[in-house]
């Protein structure tokens, strides 16, 4: 018996010191160890229940508005718990990366107010910040798992990987490498530390202590307790270019800069076993997680994923380009994220947001259907709230962006536009002409002089049904008398005045009841003027316009569409 227990010792002895080597010669110029790594980058000193949050994009092209819609839950479990929201770049994958992108995700979340802590462009304590330059905090733990025997060299070519494949296919058993098909995990370490030295390729796999046949119990923030099949599977840990894979980087990512909450899309669920196991294997603090729904789209009576290919709303420049204001989308976004966001927002109609504190229990389990229509509604009613002060300098700052030609005319007179904007805002119900800022000049250009040009040289949208003397003689007795120094009810009451002095009825009522005894009615009355006037059948409301406009170029547009009729 002591004989065995001595050749057993012996032999654990080697094997250690074999680890040791392999280790060596693996990272041959690596020193620090995991204890180094624990002191240059500590735990956080925060408030208790204080959440360490992130967001993690890969520099592959544009922010996504599911990605958009992530960072905004992440953001704000962080900042209403009096944590900490960063923003690491994962560029591992450097045949998919696009050069500029990483960062351009950076400014269209600062874009939505969301601003991180810490970040791959701003820096701080716990950084890099972008994964590839972290290669050295890789390099340390994976050596500690080769010498601790949790990790190992595989020497597998891609043909020894596909002949595999085909295998387990015939044998109808479950795919990956695992178990018997693990077959470097079985290479004596001697042979293992003689292929090293040779120069053979290899990758480094994690050494999973897993059963297919066992199930764990999951906690989900948002989706409560589960069990899930426990990881068999000798993941990839670094790759053959000596970078880390996804899952080892998010088990050393997440541990080293102390993230306690990991947020991310539903995709990741089937993942987690394999990141709860890391953990573990590590003897690491387990983060928790919540895995967020999706954002669908029906399509053709199917739901599916809101899609970069195919969905131009997908990208979170699509909103940006068209001018949807911030408050407006993160307003949707939050409509998504809690059930009962919605009924706070009736309580609280012109409150901030940001108020309203969000909660994994009133996370909605399926994916909510993303819905441009409602996104125009919430966005016509937050710019209706906008003081004229507001509406003016957001539209100008958006213009500048995405329409200089807009911005032009806005900054040859601020306080003309100002005007504009002025329109029925404010009070108990104020109006709703725009739902976002590429609304705002369609509907207004008629206001400057050359767009009522433009106007004027295509054909005018009047009622066919009128006679051109007809119109002409509206246009003449409204030109006598704009009546533009009274009141807007006052005003009207003229206006009527005026209609029925031309042959057309004061109300809409008594005219359907008599139809052939008028040319129309008072709407039909008001619309010549406003074509003449505007180019256009519809305006914000018509008095004000009048106001605006001034009793010279009421005159002078009046005149100039009588010419025309005349020709």
């Amino acid at each position: 018996m002591i004989m065995i227990s001595y050749i057993q010792y012996r032999y654990g002895v080697n094997q250690m010191n074999l680890n040791q080597e392999i280790a060596n010669a693996v990272f041959p110029s690596v020193t620090r160890n995991l204890t180094d790594l624990e002191r240059i980058y500590p735990a956080r000193s925060l408030p208790v229940n204080a959440m360490v949050t992130r967001f993690a994009p890969s520099p592959t092209g544009f922010l996504h508005t599911g990605s958009l819609f992530a960072s905004l839950c992440s953001w704000r479990y962080a900042k209403q718990s009096g944590g900490v929201f960063f923003c690491r770049l994962e560029d591992t994958d450097t045949k998919r990366e696009i050069s500029g992108s990483g960062n351009q995700v950076l400014v269209e979340l600062a874009k939505y107010g969301i601003i991180p802590d810490e970040d791959f462009v701003s820096g701080g304590a716990y950084g890099p910040y972008v994964q590839s330059e972290r290669k050295f905090i890789y390099d340390v733990v994976i050596k500690d798992m080769l010498e601790n025997d949790l990790a190992y060299p595989c020497f597998c070519t891609h043909e020894d990987l596909d002949a595999m494949r085909r295998k387990q296919e015939i044998l109808k058993v479950n795919p990956g490498y695992y178990g018997e098909y693990a077959v470097c995990r079985l290479i004596p370490k001697e042979q293992v530390l003689a292929k090293i030295k040779n120069g053979d390729s290899f990758v480094i796999r994690f050494k999973s202590p897993g059963n297919q046949a066992h199930k764990i119990l999951i906690t989900d923030l948002i989706r409560g307790s589960f069990e899930m099949t426990e990881n068999d599977q000798d993941i990839v840990i670094m790759k053959g270019d000596g970078l880390p894979t996804y899952h080892f980087a998010h088990l050393v990512d997440d541990h080293f800069m102390r993230s306690t909450v990991v947020t991310r899309g539903e995709e990741w669920m089937a993942s987690l076993p394999i990141h709860l196991q890391l953990f573990d294997a590590m003897g690491w603090d387990r983060p928790k997680y919540a895995h967020l729904p999706d954002i669908m789209k029906l399509d053709e009576g199917t739901r599916r994923k809101l899609s970069k290919r195919k969905d131009p709303e997908a990208a979170v420049s699509f909103f940006l380009k068209a001018g949807y204001p911030f408050e407006g989308f993160l307003e949707y976004l939050m409509t998504i994220a809690n059930t009962n966001f919605e009924a706070w927002r009736l309580q609280n109609p012109e409150a901030n947001i940001f108020d309203f504190r969000l909660s994994f229990d009133k996370m909605t389990l399926d994916g909510a259907l993303f819905d441009l229509e409602k996104v125009k509604s919430i966005s016509k009613d937050r710019l209706a709230l906008f003081s004229t002060g507001t509406i003016t300098e957001k539209a100008l700052e958006w213009a500048k962006l995405y329409q200089p030609d807009f911005a032009s005319v806005i900054e040859s007179d601020i306080s003309y536009f100002h005007a504009i904007m002025a329109i029925e805002r404010g009070g108990e119900k104020p109006r709703k002409d725009y739902a976002k800022y590429s609304d705002i000049f369609p509907i207004i250009d008629f206001m400057y002089d050359q767009y009522y040009d433009q106007y004027m040289k295509g054909e005018l949208p009047f009622n066919p049904n009128l006679a051109k003397t007809v119109i002409i003689n509206v246009l003449n007795t409204y030109n006598a008398e704009p009546s533009l120094d009274l009141g807007e009810s006052e005003w009207f009451e003229k206006l009527k005045s005026m209609a029925t002095e031309c042959g057309f009825s004061p109300s809409v009522k008594e005219y359907k009841k008599n139809k052939e005894a008028f040319y129309g009615h008072i709407g039909d009355f008001a619309e010549i003027i406003r074509i003449s006037v505007s180019g256009k059948k519809n305006t914000p409301n018509f008095y004000y316009i009048l106001k605006i406009l001034g009793i010279e170029k009421i005159s002078k547009r009046i005149n100039k569409t009588i010419a025309l009729l005349k020709e």
